[in-house]
């Protein structure tokens, strides 16, 4: 069995692009919401998302910053079953322009037309407490 470092699910991390990012609503459901990190995951466990002010998913963080993302990477090695990565943590709120700069990438124009000038944007900063992760018949968590 291997145990991976935060390094190594950090590596695994910015090599899947889309994540589901789960909140929890005004009536205490969990809503889920594919999101593109864009390749920016931190060594200390910190993962960015942009997203505009005026969704429910900034409304719900605000309410509770308690969220979750969960990762599937795309294969395994040699035939073994790809990672999957859940995270607990909790969400900032950063409306930064410098921040944007900071995490943007070009890519990023597909939603954004306006880059870091789009108004109504805001950065989503997940700090994760705990990390679990699966692959193949490896598994095991870290806490942040």
């Amino acid at each position: 069995m291997t145990q991976l470092t935060l390094s190594d699910l950090s590596d695994k991390m910015r090599e899947i692009d889309f994540a589901m990012l789960s909140t929890h609503t005004e009536s205490g459901e969990i809503a889920g919401r594919p999101m593109s990190n864009n390749g920016d995951v931190a060594y200390e466990g910190d993962s960015y998302f942009f997203s505009y002010e005026d969704t429910r998913t900034i409304e719900d963080i605000k309410r509770d910053p308690k969220v979750a993302l969960s990762f599937q990477g795309s294969k395994g090695l040699l035939g073994k079953p790809p990672i999957f990565i859940a995270v607990e943590g909790r969400a900032e709120l950063i409306r930064d322009k410098g921040a944007f700069e900071a995490h943007w990438t070009k890519d990023l124009e597909i939603w954004f037309k306006d880059g870091v000038n789009t108004p109504g944007l805001v950065l989503i900063k997940v700090h994760a407490s705990r990390i679990h992760y699966w692959q193949g018949a490896d598994e095991g968590e870290i806490k942040v």
